[in-house]
């Protein structure tokens, strides 16, 4: 079995309208649930030995409060993953590392929402902001993930235990 915990970024800040979206920092809230969702992930004592970001401001910002709450596990930075179609995601899953028997993958909507259903066949609806859906797959490999392998078994948001 592989687990992938489907991270969405922190709340992020329209306060400069003329920064590109892809620098677009985390706002206040956003600075305040990254790092208390991480320590609440923590403190469930999951293995994780990769975390996979969008380079995107926002979610590498998100991975980076994960990393330090999980005591600096490495964060791989991957492009493909900023506003990644459903098949830009499955191409990535598909590629991740085989000794990594779990992932958290930091992204976008509307991408991981269509990701996690997809994947479970379950509609959690629009995946919020800074939180963390840990699905498990009955799969041999990554390369073995398909549509309805896997199945949720938890998802965590901002004021939701």
């Amino acid at each position: 079995m592989y687990t992938l915990y489907i991270t969405r970024h922190a709340k992020s800040s329209w306060a400069s309208p003329g920064l590109d979206d892809f620098d677009r920092p985390l706002n206040e809230r956003g600075l305040r649930d990254a790092p208390l969702m991480a320590r609440q992930f923590a403190e469930r004592k999951e293995p994780v030995p990769l975390l996979v970001s969008s380079t995107a401001n926002r979610a590498l910002s998100t991975a980076r409060a994960f990393a330090k709450a999980l005591g600096g596990v490495p964060i791989k930075e991957q492009p493909s993953i900023y506003h990644a179609s459903l098949e830009q995601l499955m191409e990535a899953v598909g590629h991740l590392p085989a000794d990594a028997r779990s992932v958290m993958l930091f992204g976008h909507n509307p991408g991981l929402s269509e990701l996690v259903e997809h994947l479970t066949d379950e509609n959690l609806g629009t995946i919020a902001p800074c939180t963390t859906v840990r699905i498990d797959l009955h799969t041999g490999s990554w390369k073995e993930v398909a549509a309805g392998t896997g199945r949720v078994a938890w998802w965590q948001a901002p004021g939701h235990p």
